[in-house]
């Protein structure tokens, strides 16, 4: 491992001489698949966009994720190894393959944390190259402070992600998506990653009321999957966010351990043909309160084509002062579409929806199975909707 400073990258230098210096470490890396350090110090290093993280190379600074922030001791702003992006134009870091991003916090310090109307809808702060795809990439223990979309795996089937590790990844990203995954076609795994507008707390405080609000509006998804094989995705949470987690159309695989609280819709569950179109849901809370209509708040939305087998997911509401909330959802899932899909529901509390049934079926096709579940009535709950 070699130092970025021994490249020149430095605290002090302007944003662009480092973002410069710091490609050509990591062309320098590139050739032996080494890593750099990036030291820790009391001041970031400001960079602007368009470094590409060459394949072979890693990026490596002190930290796990820090979930509050870490915190100058005189100025409102982060210490360790960071990184202030000062670029509203380009990605700061695309990457290629066999690469590795680990240990470093990323702050947009111009990001406003009050006034919707200001927010800077900066370009991803880590995306995947565009012309070559991605295959063999960990990102870990990273933090965003103030990003607008955190990752961005979204490929496409000519430039295809493969084997996309994310863990222990932290932060509340502006658009509403911190993860987002396209094309990624040998397991990508999302795990023990933490989405919360808090996430700035001890050096400068959290995002406002209004902030939050105006993400929830977005009607984004802080995680969202599709056309991949066999996704993993487990212990993820976010808070204050469009959506939980999409599952797209050409998407199947395995969710568990989830929490997503103060959302519009927890989990949406797409399908586009009937052979391997299914998600495993097992042992999650969802509370899904927020949005601009209760009619539109649906901890769990399904349609298309495919199965979903849900097991122990508590689905309840209340009130939570850092957003505007309903302090309950429309129903606990909205069955949709016009075409053939099944779905399973066991052992799974649901309560605190506004209609009368907890489960909405607008698919005349769909099958759905509730056994061994309990509704806002404290009534055990066994049930079938459809025909077998």
């Amino acid at each position: 491992m070699k130092s970025i400073r021994d490249f020149g990258v430095l605290p002090g230098n302007e944003p662009e001489l480092n973002s410069t210096n710091l490609q050509e470490a990591i062309d320098w890396a590139a050739l032996r698949g080494a890593a750099l350090y990036v030291d820790p110090d009391e001041e970031p290093y400001r960079l602007t966009g368009g470094i590409v993280v060459k394949m072979n190379a890693s990026l490596i600074g002190a930290h796990g994720p820090v979930g509050r922030g870490t915190k100058h001791p005189t100025k409102a702003q982060p210490v360790g190894s960071v990184i202030a992006v000062e670029d509203e134009n380009k990605p700061l870091l695309t990457v290629e393959h066999a690469t590795q991003v680990r240990g470093i916090q990323f702050w947009y310090p111009d990001q406003t944390l009050s006034d919707p109307a200001k927010i800077v809808a900066y370009p991803p702060t880590i995306q995947a190259s565009q012309t070559a795809g991605a295959q063999g990439v960990t990102l870990s223990c990273l933090t965003f402070y103030g990003a607008y979309v955190a990752i961005d795996f979204n490929c496409s089937a000519a430039a295809i992600c493969e084997q996309l590790l994310v863990e222990h990844c932290h932060g509340y990203p502006l658009s509403g998506e911190f993860v987002r995954i396209d094309h990624c076609y040998d397991i990508p795994r999302i795990l023990h990653c933490h989405v919360n507008p808090a996430n700035m707390r001890l050096f400068v405080g959290g995002f406002s009321k209004i902030v939050i609000d105006a993400v929830v509006a977005r009607g984004t998804f802080a995680y969202a999957i599709d056309h991949t094989d066999n996704a993993q995705v487990m212990d993820v949470f976010a808070f204050g966010t469009g959506g939980g987690i999409k599952l797209g159309a050409a998407s199947y695989g395995q969710l568990t351990n989830f929490d997503f609280d103060c959302v519009s819709i927890g989990i949406h569950k797409l399908g586009d043909q009937a052979f391997n179109r299914n998600w495993q849901i097992a042992q999650g809370s969802i509370t899904a309160n927020a949005g601009p209509r209760l009619e539109d708040v649906h901890p769990v939305v399904i349609e298309g084509q495919g199965h979903t087998a849900m097991t122990n997911v508590d689905a309840f509401s209340g009130d939570n002062g850092a957003l505007t909330n309903f302090r309950e959802s429309q129903d606990f899932m909205l069955v949709r579409g016009d075409k053939r899909l099944t779905v399973s529901v066991v052992g799974s509390r649901i309560r605190n929806y506004a209609a009368d049934e907890p489960i909405t079926v607008e698919n005349p096709k769909a099958l759905v199975r509730l056994v061994a579940c309990v509704d806002k009535h404290e009534r055990l709950l066994e049930k079938t909707i459809g025909k077998p």
